[in-house]
């Protein structure tokens, strides 16, 4: 099966790679970059740099054009309603983190946070660290053999108790995508916030946050084609109000003496001090071209690469976490150490991740103590995976 990518010829790294002779499948970690996103960077630092809002000069009213619009482009994006909040962060787990602290002055002992079984540390440690100093009590909904979550047996756990529900639609180790919205409509009768933490699921599906209806939404430019060091996080209007600002410094001041101070609503007074003005820019044009894209087209070319990746797993009699069905898959070789192998792997020039993937009480859970992880985007195609599987028949050959 050949499998072409018509968008390959997009991502220079990736043509880079193809010259160093290195296959690229660890983009659940971080993707590769279009051309477009370069070109917006470039273009941003060529023109005349300068500081946004508040500026007197014509430099700095550009760039605050240019950051505000980009905002807005990103929040169309996710299909976010007009009266809704987009607060930019470095990434998801700043954003969690975010989220955690500007939302401890509501919670009191004995309150409840539920996660999955399944959360990135990002999902986890923030509503870890948060219920530990706050005497909360920190639920942990299980999941089944196929690594889907239990929604039945989650809504059942829900009581007025519960203030934060905050899951991953996407696992970045079982690769189960799933729908959540039962579980978040029974969340919110019982009165929770609702945190989703897309950073996985929105490369592979285009978030329409009017239709998820959760409180709070993060995502990571760098696993969407984006520039490192920017994410989002939106905030549902409903629940906007219940944050209290949580870092501090310029750029979020509306009025302050020697004494006290008080700060600007969000989404500035959540922005303080200078941010990652070119990298939001970038951001905006990454998405802008995505959108113009045949998504159907991408994903129905992931779907076939994502299957050509179990079946080939599969003939090899591989041990397959769970029953994966978007665009990564986890796995070991039986008898092998998962590092060994992917030192194999790498020197035979195939990139891919091997620990416990940032989810270590998961891996616990599961009696393992790492995996394997193969991950997919547009950019792959059938010869990489056949490069896979050629490095893998060899390093199999020498470790078993």
């Amino acid at each position: 099966m050949f499998l072409p990518s018509p968008w390959r010829q997009f991502f220079p790294g990736i043509l880079a790679l193809d010259e160093q002779q290195q296959v690229w499948l660890d983009s659940a970690a971080t993707a590769q970059k279009p051309q477009v996103m370069i070109a917006a960077l470039s273009q941003h630092y060529q023109q005349g740099v300068a500081n946004v809002h508040r500026a007197q000069h014509m430099p700095g009213e550009r760039a605050t054009r240019a950051f505000e619009a980009a905002r807005s482009y990103i929040a169309n994006w996710l299909q976010a309603s007009e009266h809704d909040t987009l607060i930019f962060t470095k990434g998801s787990t700043e954003g969690i983190n975010l989220l955690s602290q500007a939302l401890a002055h509501h919670f009191q002992a004995g309150d409840e946070i539920f996660i999955s079984a399944y959360e990135h540390h990002a999902n986890l440690l923030p509503w870890q660290q948060l219920a530990l100093s706050h005497d909360l009590t920190l639920k942990v909904l299980p999941m089944e053999a196929n690594g889907h979550l239990d929604v039945d047996y989650a809504i059942a756990q829900l009581s007025p108790r519960c203030r934060v529900l905050a899951l991953s639609t996407l696992s970045n180790v079982v690769g189960h995508k799933q729908s959540l919205q039962r579980l978040l409509d029974a969340a919110h009768k019982v009165g929770a916030w609702t945190v989703i933490d897309g950073a996985q699921a929105a490369v592979h599906e285009r978030p329409n946050l009017q239709q998820l209806q959760c409180d709070f939404f993060v995502c990571s430019a760098h696993k969407l084609y984006g520039p490192d060091s920017v994410g989002v996080l939106f905030a549902h209007e409903r629940a906007v109000a219940a944050l209290r600002h949580w870092q501090f410094g310029g750029e979020m001041v509306r009025q302050c003496d020697y004494q006290q101070a008080n700060f600007l609503p969000a989404p500035l007074g959540f922005e303080p001090g200078t941010p990652s003005i070119a990298n939001v820019i970038a951001f905006a044009a990454t998405l802008e071209w995505l959108h113009s894209l045949d998504n159907e087209a991408i994903a129905a070319h992931e779907a076939a690469l994502h299957g050509f990746v179990l079946d080939g797993l599969r003939e090899r009699d591989m041990q397959i976490i769970g029953a994966p069905n978007c665009a990564l898959v986890s796995f070991n070789a039986p008898q092998v150490h998962h590092a060994d192998l992917a030192l194999l792997l790498g020197e035979q020039g195939v990139a891919v991740r091997a620990g416990h993937h940032c989810a270590m009480p998961l891996l616990q859970s599961l009696g393992l103590a790492g995996a394997l992880r193969v991950s997919l985007a547009m950019y792959n195609d059938g010869d990489d995976l056949h490069r896979f599987f050629s490095a893998l028949d060899q390093a199999l050959e020498i470790l078993q």
